[in-house]
Formats: structure tokens, C-alpha cells, sequence
């Protein structure tokens, strides 16, 4: 995806993704692209803080502002520690080493956007529940549950409904005529 991105021109500010994509070659695919990039890191994600040795990065100190440190087979990244108010701590990490953690904090925000749109498009429109086995099939699913969300997100500009109460609208509107009507 981030090849054909790069062929079809792109140059994003800084590409956002989960820590299930933050292996070391996507990593180096991204800078050998010459774009940045922002992720989650696990917590037991080996760095080295201090030309030591690799540690967890859960197990070293991160200041509120980041911490640069060396990502083995990488090179040096600053990480961030957010403790949320239950407890859970996330940690993050960037190849801008020197990204504030407003920056950091932006691209999160962004990153939540993307998170809310894929909850939005399978909750609402069953992106993921396609039965078709042929690709021609698929691709048509996909297509329709995109212009339903599209749908869907018109209508929450235009009237401040959310996708969720607009759905349900949906189905209480076909479920009243199915009873006034059961033929159809």
C-alpha cells in the first residue's frame, strides 16, 4: 500500500499506523521513501536510551517532552509515555526527532480519526461481512458499503446525526413499512 501510495504521488506529513505495522522493515520502507512516520510501540519494544544495551521501552525513563533513543536495525527515534487517567500506559515513537509532544499529541488526534472511520465503516456499513468469494463480488461489496459510509457522513455534516442514529433511523423506518406492508 505505501509503494503504490508513493507512485501514485503522495507525500504525506507523516504516515500514521498501529504497532502491529511497526516492524523494522516497514519502518525502513518509510524512510527509504523519504516520508515520516508516527506509531504505537509495544511495551516490550527493545531500545537502547543511553549506548548501554536494549531495554524495554516500557523499563526506561521517558520525560513528558520524549525521549531519543536508538531503535536496533533502525537508528535513532523519539518515544513518548502516555499515562491515561485509568492507568494504561501507551507508548509512542516517531522518526521527527524534533517533534514536540503537542506534535505528537496532533498526530494521535489524526491517527483517532482514522481509528473512528474504520469503526464507522464496518459497524455501519459491513465492509467486513462480504460472503462473496470471487474478487469481482468483493470489490462491489467494498464499493457500496464506501458510498453507503459516504452517505452516512453527508448526512452527519448536513444534520449533526451521528452514523449510528442515522442507521437505526434506517431500520425503523424498513421495519414500520414491513409490518404496515408485509408483501414487499
Amino acid at each position: 500500500m505505501l509503494r503504490a501510495a508513493d507512485e501514485r504521488k503522495f507525500q504525506p506529513k507523516c504516515v500514521i499506523f498501529d504497532s502491529w505495522y511497526s516492524s523494522i522493515d516497514n519502518l525502513k520502507l518509510i524512510r527509504s521513501l523519504k516520508w515520516h512516520w508516527c506509531t504505537r510501540l509495544k511495551s516490550n519494544r527493545l531500545v537502547d536510551p543511553d549506548h548501554s544495551h536494549n531495554r524495554p521501552v516500557s523499563d526506561i525513563d521517558i520525560p513528558p517532552e520524549g525521549r531519543v533513543v536508538h531503535l536496533r536495525q533502525y537508528g535513532f527515534i523519539k518515544v513518548f509515555r502516555i499515562v491515561h487517567s485509568d492507568g494504561e500506559t501507551e507508548h509512542w515513537a516517531t522518526d521527527f526527532l524534533d517533534v514536540s509532544e503537542s506534535d505528537r499529541k496532533s498526530f494521535k488526534d489524526l491517527g483517532w480519526n482514522i481509528e473512528e472511520y474504520h469503526r464507522g465503516i464496518k459497524q455501519c456499513c459491513g465492509i467486513e461481512r462480504c460472503q462473496g468469494r470471487k474478487e469481482v463480488v468483493q470489490r462491489g461489496h467494498i464499493f457500496l458499503s464506501l458510498l453507503a459510509f459516504l452517505r452516512l457522513e453527508s448526512h452527519r455534516l448536513n444534520t449533526g446525526s451521528s452514523w449510528y442514529e442515522s442507521k437505526r433511523s434506517i431500520h425503523r423506518l424498513a421495519t414500520s413499512r414491513f409490518i404496515a406492508q408485509p408483501g414487499f
